[in-house]
């Protein structure tokens, strides 16, 4: 195949709306094979190894251990970089972000080793970690969470092994079968109100070293985006810049300089983000009101910035947003009326928070259903996680008769007592 025909970035801004970036396009078996030779290259002589999801939020927390471990690489290792991206977008030569993310043919090395996972890599990551890392290491999960524990239990047990302490840092919802299991397994289990904390607060408030106000403030701007409280705008710098470059310029960055970042890096994140919006715009073009029992959810397709397009939706009188990439999966959001987003795609492949939820409905089987997900603009997903909506919505039609029946049954019990008690005088 011509290299050409997935290089998104050559392509115009509706085609690149519509199409995934281009590592939607390699095998499986070659990433994996790939990911095995970074692991093995980053653990390498590690003293510690931390497994994080690579947004703003879990690299947050590396950030604090390698501040712990006096850890944190050289800010000029990476400075150059920038500054030569920052020159091509300002001759609007633009690279696919999944091929501008900074790495280089020999990375530099931290002794404090970062594994990037998301939520369906966290088995892979964790056997990666027990067969290339030394023997003693000090192991760190955060910003994961296992759907359950059956999932990762033999990863898990193999990594405890060679480790010397395990510490699980996380602020997603989780079940207490799965929270009591990790914590039986020997690990040092610590889970925030997924409300009230990101990962980056609980890693703050949990390791036993006097941090500065430094990462205070980084970790208050974390959790300003992650938990889209929207108060601090330089949350969405952070955020952008996570999504944008390689989780070890992130770390660095915000390791060297916190949330004050150098000007190079500022001047990167405005040039980015003039197609960001562009793209924002496109998906919420596209979006469909759909009423589905007592909600109005707001539907659209696109690579995007999620966030911002279930925002745009909820200001267009939306109680939750899905917003179906190009990739198959897709962004669920929920807003002070409704609350759900996590039992919605519970119910198609995924989870998350009650207003912040991901999914990847089973659906696709071969090229062709992804062929006609782009050129259907994710008609088939849509429709599978409207369904689980509508699911949701009996189940809290059905918890509310239940809960009307109840208080019936209450009140004709109280009625009850009053006569036999009229009776008896």
């Amino acid at each position: 195949m011509d290299d050409e025909l997935i290089d998104s970035a050559s392509l115009s801004l509706p085609r690149k709306s519509q199409l995934p970036g281009t590592g939607f396009f390699y095998p499986d078996s070659l990433d994996e094979d790939r990911t095995e030779e970074r692991v093995a290259e980053a653990v390498d002589g590690a003293e510690a190894v931390v497994i994080a999801d690579t947004d703003a939020d879990g690299l947050g927390c590396v950030a604090l251990l390698r501040e712990m471990y006096d850890a944190t690489l050289e800010w000029a290792t990476f400075e150059s970089d920038v500054a030569a991206r920052v020159e091509r977008w300002e001759r609007d030569v633009p690279v696919d972000a999944e091929d501008e993310d900074g790495e280089e043919d020999e990375p530099p090395r931290s002794t404090v080793a970062l594994v990037g996972a998301g939520p369906y890599s966290l088995d892979e990551a964790l056997e990666n970690v027990a067969e290339y890392a030394p023997d003693g290491i000090d192991l760190y999960v955060c910003d994961l969470c296992p759907d359950e524990y059956a999932w990762i239990e033999d990863e898990l047990a193999a990594a405890s092994d060679l480790a010397a302490s395990v510490a699980w840092y996380d602020h997603h919802q989780w079940d207490d079968e799965t929270m009591a299991a990790v914590r039986e397994a020997g690990v040092d289990l610590v889970v925030g109100e997924s409300d009230e904390e990101c990962s980056t607060d609980v890693t703050l408030r949990s390791l036993d070293y006097d941090f500065d106000e430094q990462w205070v403030e980084l970790a208050a701007v974390t959790r300003d985006h992650d938990l889209w409280q929207k108060e601090d705008p330089r949350s969405d710098d952070l955020a952008d810049y996570a999504y944008w470059v390689s989780p070890e310029e992130y770390v660095t960055v915000v390791g060297t300089f916190g949330v004050d970042l150098p000007e190079i890096v500022e001047q990167y994140i405005e040039l980015r983000r003039v197609e960001k919006q562009e793209l924002i715009e496109a998906a919420v073009s596209r979006a469909e009101m759909k009423q589905v029992g007592p909600w109005t959810v707001g539907v659209t397709y696109g690579r995007c910035s999620q966030n911002e397009v279930a925002e745009a939706l909820r200001e267009q009188g939306s109680d939750a947003a899905v917003i179906v990439k190009p990739a198959g999966s897709a962004s669920i959001r929920g807003s002070e009326g409704f609350e759900l987003a996590h039992e919605v795609a519970g119910k198609v492949n995924g989870g998350g928070h009650p207003r912040a939820a991901g999914c990847k409905p089973d659906i696709y089987d071969d090229m062709l259903d992804y062929a006609h997900h782009w050129t259907t603009q994710g008609a088939t997903t849509k429709r599978v996680i409207l369904r689980a909506f509508e699911r949701v919505a009996d189940e809290v039609a059905a918890e509310s008769e239940e809960d009307t029946a109840d208080d019936g049954s209450d009140a004709d019990e109280s009625d009850a007592d009053r006569s036999e008690a009229d009776e008896g005088e």
